[in-house]
């Protein structure tokens, strides 16, 4: 499903380069669920955000479901995007002028869908996740769990065949963040692909693979 060959994104600095990913080699099958670890500046969202597809300037070579990346144009690329991968940001990246429902509403968008199916799925999202009451408020007016869970369901709403979360469960108490963790199992059992970049060990035991990186690199230690 994804592979990615000597991957690498740098930025131009005084002397040469500075290396934010170094030679990154990695294959992820379809239906499996790979927790991404390391310390901080290892370059595990970085990585997370280019397997999204939100970020372009890298070199190598990225394959996902059989597309090259890299030559892809970016009207195909962004509809590859929309229909296969949903992603669960550290920092939510909720629209700000939608409600909670509109927040929901909006990848059901990019599909060909009826406004009542529509309709219909942002209802159900908003009983499954418990936020039927902050359906018409908007991201200011939400704690930061709050910000996280929508971000959960909006990544979830569309059933997309791949999850791409980056700490999914920063902002959630325990027992919500236990759920979320259980919901992605669940999904996992049902073929769903899942990349979660995590700095907990409890919730990378959930993955049936663990990808450590350090200084950019895949630390095969």
């Amino acid at each position: 499903m994804i592979h990615l060959d000597h991957l690498e994104k740098s930025y131009p600095r005084s002397g040469g380069r500075e290396y934010v990913l170094r030679n990154i080699s990695l294959e992820i099958r379809a239906g499996e669920f790979v927790s991404i670890m390391g310390p901080s500046g290892a370059g595990k969202s970085t990585l997370l955000h280019i397997l999204g597809m939100h970020d372009a300037e890298w070199q190598g070579t990225y394959h996902f479901l059989d597309h090259d990346i890299r030559t892809m144009p970016t009207a195909a690329r962004l509809s590859l995007q929309r229909t296969h991968i949903g992603f669960v940001f550290q920092q939510y990246h909720l629209l700000d002028d939608l409600t909670v429902a509109e927040n929901l509403d909006l990848p059901l968008s990019y599909r060909d869908m009826k406004k009542g199916e529509r309709q219909a799925r942002v209802a159900d999202t908003l009983d499954r996740f418990g936020i039927v009451g902050k359906k018409d408020l908007f991201p200011s007016q939400l704690s930061g769990g709050q910000q996280q869970l929508v971000g959960v369901a909006r990544a979830l709403i569309a059933d997309p065949s791949v999850i791409l979360a980056d700490e999914p469960t920063g902002n959630l108490h325990t027992d919500q963040g236990r759920e979320i963790m259980e919901l992605f199992t669940r999904l996992h059992a049902q073929g769903v692909t899942i990349v979660q970049v995590t700095h907990s060990e409890t919730n990378a035991a959930y993955g049936t693979r663990v990808v450590r990186l350090r200084d950019g690199r895949v630390d095969t230690a």
